[in-house]
């Protein structure tokens, strides 16, 4: 977390899921951002692909029938949905603990932060930016948990965690 900005911190929380972030201040100074959700524009079969691989390692998924319920329950997921939370992202996009320290945003990496095609400009309206309480950090204690470190586009489907008002 306190390398360059723009490359790839990733951690493993509860022992099962592989959580992205992105380096945010300078080199020697940790701080960088949780990508909680991503909205799927592209390659949704792939995303669809690394999931599973990722449910098939968990223990519920090791026999056949509880391999046949993760792959029932992806189906059932809709494209907005596949990277809806911060294990999630990750297991979307194939990214776990080894990708640490990968640049971002490079052209031609792997994975990558770009600018929205759709607008050069990469505004989001300051009205539809929403803060909230963090999420699954109750045992940091009420005073961390309370901060309003959550950040989202109001109302956005992708996004995870408490509905986005």
């Amino acid at each position: 977390m306190a390398g360059p900005p723009g490359v790839a911190y990733v951690y493993l929380v509860y022992g099962m899921y592989d959580c992205l972030n992105v380096v945010t201040g300078p080199e020697g100074a940790p701080s960088a951002v949780l990508i909680r959700a991503v909205e799927p524009l592209d390659g949704v079969a792939r995303m669809r692909e690394d999931r599973l691989a990722v449910s098939s390692r968990r223990r519920a998924a090791r026999t056949a029938a509880g391999a046949e319920a993760a792959r029932a329950r992806l189906e059932r997921t809709p494209d907005h949905r596949l990277a809806s939370g911060p294990g999630m992202v990750a297991a979307a996009f194939g990214v776990d603990t080894t990708w640490t320290g990968r640049d971002l945003c490079t052209p031609d990496a792997i994975l990558r932060l770009e600018r929205d095609p759709a607008d050069p400009a990469d505004t989001v309206s300051p009205d539809a930016v929403l803060t909230t309480a963090r999420i699954g950090v109750a045992y940091a204690g009420s005073d961390w948990a309370a901060r309003p470190w959550r950040f989202a586009i109001a109302g956005h489907p992708s996004v995870s965690g408490r509905a986005a008002r």
